[in-house]
């Protein structure tokens, strides 16, 4: 019986070197979002790098005290990609998230390897540009182009991945910037 590749995003606190209220934060939207459209768990397709896989996504559902908390659609799509976005990049890059971006780096986190200290390395990290989709796949993939400009636009000099988490369609990219 083949395994099926779990892509977990709630309880990134106790993964990723960031606050866990504010990862917990971004889960809870992620769980809003998808709650919006689907099931769990539901199956949804991980591309990257020119390869595709099918990955389960399993969540709690959210029950009405938290989708009262993220009635903002956009804010919770945002928030919810980042959430994925990071289990994304540490499934598929073994990096974890280290810190909050500043602005003006075409980016909304940092991420490296899980064994390098970033108090010491911060400066070899990758960004991570994310944004997150209600829309069709057409918008979704046009959105990972619009996400790689910005990276590549930013004013730092790190390399970048962009990231695009499509809810309603089932779909997360993942690409290096170059």
């Amino acid at each position: 019986m083949e395994e099926k590749l779990q892509l977990v995003f709630e309880n990134l606190g106790g993964r990723h070197l960031i606050d866990r209220p504010q990862l917990d934060t971004c889960s809870n939207a992620a769980r809003v979002r998808l709650d919006v459209h689907h099931v769990s768990p539901t199956k949804f397709l991980l591309e990257s790098r020119g390869e595709a896989q099918v990955v389960e996504l399993a969540w709690t559902p959210s029950d009405s005290l938290l989708k009262r908390s993220y009635l903002n659609a956009d804010d919770a799509k945002r928030d919810g990609a980042y959430a994925i976005a990071l289990a994304a990049v540490e499934q598929l890059e073994s990096m974890i998230g280290v810190a909050r971006c500043e602005t003006k780096t075409g980016a909304d986190y940092y991420v490296m390897p899980a064994e390098v200290d970033p108090e010491d390395y911060l400066e070899e990290a990758y960004r991570l540009e994310v944004s997150g989709s209600d829309s069709g796949e057409t918008e979704v993939r046009y959105r990972l182009k619009q996400k790689r400009k910005q990276a590549l636009d930013g004013k730092s000099s790190l390399p970048a991945f962009a990231a695009v988490v499509g809810f309603r369609v089932k779909l997360v990219l993942l690409e290096p910037v170059s």
